[in-house]
């Protein structure tokens, strides 16, 4: 199977085309993507990509896409450009969670927590029970308090806690309660292929018109433009 994994959630992204089965998996070239000029190089990266490896979009089995949690605009602009494209060449889309991607790269099996901080003293975390076998299940998905994340960790009986926040690691080791946690890089497209061709094997897919984003929170211009008559 070849698919494309895309990120465009954080403050830089990237694209991966990646080619695999049940039992193995091969990144073929990760291309990043600066922040701020998602909506203008996502497709012309794509499509450079593609041709330097000899395909054709048709060629494409699936997308793998992060579906946050992250920003508001860059991941409306991954989105609506997977949208696109699946709609026009018929392809099936997984959806990846950064939170789900955080729990598998631990290399840990159990009862996991990956949170990622969200500002405003907010943590994004999620809850899932990884397992040998892909995929893992999610428990739970929350945008908390620091306070109250604190406290779910400590009520969750957990095997393990990840973040890709070296900031958000010293709280939470730093806090009276604290646990076992790890630090990792932020998951990555490469990620996003890997995890995604597993769901698109499994025909875990989301439709065109069911596919969406999982923000940390709206943007400011869009709550204010709500209030506005």
């Amino acid at each position: 199977m070849l698919l494309l994994g895309i990120d465009t959630s954080g403050k830089s992204g990237g694209i991966t085309l990646a080619e695999g089965d049940a039992q193995s998996f091969r990144a073929v070239e990760s291309c990043p993507i600066a922040g701020g000029t998602f909506s203008a190089q996502l497709v012309p990266t794509i499509a450079a990509l593609l041709e330097r490896h000899g395909y054709d979009a048709q060629d494409l089995d699936g997308f793998a896409v992060a579906s946050g949690p992250g920003s508001f605009t860059g991941l409306r602009v991954g989105l609506s450009a997977v949208k696109g494209l699946a709609e026009v060449l018929n392809k099936p889309i997984a959806t990846v969670s950064l939170l789900e991607a955080l729990a598998v790269s631990s290399g840990q099996q159990g009862r996991i927590a990956a949170a990622l901080d969200a500002g405003r003293s907010e943590v994004y975390w999620g809850l899932y029970q990884v397992s040998a076998a892909p995929p893992c299940e999610k428990i739970r998905e929350e945008l908390l308090s620091r306070e109250e994340f604190l406290e779910r960790l400590g009520n969750s009986g957990l095997d393990h806690a990840i973040t890709g926040d070296p900031a958000l690691a010293d709280f939470i080791l730093g806090a009276p309660a604290k646990g076992r946690v790890q630090a990792v890089s932020r998951p990555n497209s490469e990620m996003i292929a890997r995890i995604g061709l597993q769901k698109l094997l499994a025909g875990e897919t989301v439709s065109v018109e069911a596919l969406d984003a999982n923000y940390i929170r709206r943007s400011d211009a869009e709550i204010f433009s709500k209030g506005r008559p």
